[in-house]
């Protein structure tokens, strides 16, 4: 499995407010020097259209074929972004590894700054992809995260009581984490 961790270039596609570095993506970017991290322009009050753009243009500049870690509302830009990137774009996504996806249409207000990406698209994505879903997220229920899943014909993963596996959650490398990418990668596109 190692080996195949070599064979991608892995996007890290961080969630509102970014980052910090207790966060299990700037662990795995720290770890997999094949890994980038897309940054927004702004990270509060994001842009649609912006954070979008910034992943095609991601995607455009990687060498080889990628692999997307998307957390919170990069996971919502991801599939916004698949539903409307080229082909030859979608060609170099090996796969997308898909954590604690924000629903975007809540209508609780302290869902007001994500909103602007509602509507979530709910169509297969056309390379495959793993939800990881915590039972205790605040912005998603399980019900709502299996019901994502099951729109983008993408594999669902319990991950139990995490929250929303963000910085908060302080899960560091996330070994279970890095196991359920492994078996993303098993079913990734060559």
């Amino acid at each position: 499995m190692i080996s195949t961790f070599g064979n991608f270039d892995f996007l890290a596609l961080p969630g509102r407010g970014n980052c910090g570095p207790d966060h299990w993506i700037s662990h795995w970017c720290h770890v997999f020097p094949n890994s980038s991290r897309v940054l927004q322009a702004e990270w509060h009050n994001p842009d649609p259209k912006d954070w979008i753009a910034r992943v095609d243009a991601a995607v455009a500049q990687a060498p080889r074929k990628v692999v997307l870690l998307a957390h919170s509302l990069a996971v919502a830009t991801t599939v916004k972004w698949a539903a409307g990137a080229s082909k030859g774009q979608l060609d170099k996504v090996a796969g997308a590894f898909l954590v604690a996806p924000t629903n975007v249409a809540d209508p609780d207000p302290s869902f007001d700054t994500v909103r602007p990406f509602a509507p979530m698209p709910l169509k297969p994505l056309p390379f495959p992809a793993l939800v990881v879903a915590s039972r205790s997220d605040p912005r998603v229920t399980f019900d709502k995260a299996t019901e994502f899943a099951t729109a983008w014909g993408a594999e669902l993963a319990d991950a139990g009581d995490l929250g929303h596996m963000g910085n908060e959650a302080r899960l560091g490398l996330w070994p279970d984490g890095l196991l359920l990418l492994g078996r993303l990668l098993e079913r990734a596109r060559t």
